[in-house]
């Protein structure tokens, strides 16, 4: 126990600011890993692989076994090399999110801006699709630019309105298979090819009834900042994904509510008749 002790207290008298920052460098890297593959099926792989090496290290620590010590040394550059094999769609997905750095620098961002009228285009539709049971897969560009997935699709260029978006997710109409893409007040395009999302949200979600489409919704919040809205063609349920993230079970006034948030959408001001008619006191003209 003094040998210890003394070990130890002869790390803190070594220990510098230089020392601080290799610790913080090394525990961010760890930190950022650990980020990316949170709720995907490469943490299952991950906890796996810390528990394999963890008992072959308990094993060979307690237990003299040379012809298994061995093996494990053997196996360990093999494990290694086959790491980034196994974690391929996160590190892809890793990478994608540093080219996309770039975009946080000024000027070259896309405009953020997306009218009140457009979310409440997108609500009310969303809301009379899912009455009648329509799949759909409506995606609001944010920052990120979507051209490579908008050359997929159908280009419309065209208003956003409900009745719109309504008659395209139509069954068995040529556009309703896809996705619909927003881009401020217009409809740039439609019958879009998403990526399908990677991670094993959907997988360990409790209920069984979401398909292609709730799985592409994912894929586009996965590669990108857009956000998705996803009606289910089994339930009619609203559903909303962003960063990897789903949000299901939603009604029309708190879809609206979530969308105003992300795009910070201004309501449309009241008009001066709205006041009349709520204070006609004070612009009643007074009799001499």
């Amino acid at each position: 126990m003094t040998d210890f002790l003394s070990e130890l207290f002869f790390i803190f008298q070594r220990f510098t600011w230089l020392s601080l920052l290799d610790v913080l460098l090394v525990a961010s890297i760890f930190f950022g890993l650990l980020y990316l593959v949170r709720d995907t099926q490469a943490m299952m792989l991950l906890r796996g692989i810390i528990f394999i090496v963890f008992f072959i290290l308990l094993l060979t620590s307690l237990v003299n076994l040379p012809a298994f010590s061995w093996l494990a040394r053997t196996a360990l550059p093999g494990i290694l090399i086959a790491i980034p094999v196994i974690f391929a769609p996160e590190i892809r997905r890793a990478l994608e999110r540093l080219g996309r750095a770039g975009t946080l620098l000024p000027g070259r961002r896309l405009p953020n801006h997306t009218p009140a009228q457009v979310i409440h285009a997108v609500v009310e539709a969303s809301e009379r699709l899912a009455a009648r049971r329509h799949g759909a897969l409506i995606v609001l560009q944010r920052h990120d630019s979507l051209e490579e997935y908008t050359r997929s699709g159908v280009p419309l260029q065209a208003q956003v309105t409900a009745e719109l978006l309504m008659q395209i997710f139509y069954p068995n109409t040529p556009l309703h298979d896809g996705a619909v893409i927003i881009q401020g007040d217009r409809i740039v395009a439609a019958a879009c090819v998403m990526p399908l999302s990677t991670s094993g949200a959907l997988a360990s979600a409790p209920s069984q009834q979401m398909g292609l489409r709730h799985r592409a919704a994912l894929g586009i919040s996965e590669a990108s900042d857009a956000v998705a809205v996803v009606v289910s063609e089994e339930t009619g349920i609203i559903s909303v994904t962003h960063s990897g993230r789903m949000i299901r079970r939603l009604d029309p006034p708190r879809l609206e509510n979530i969308l105003e948030a992300f795009y910070g959408a201004e309501r449309t001001p009241p008009s001066p008749n709205f006041f009349k008619r709520a204070f006609p006191f004070l612009f009643s003209k007074r009799e001499p």
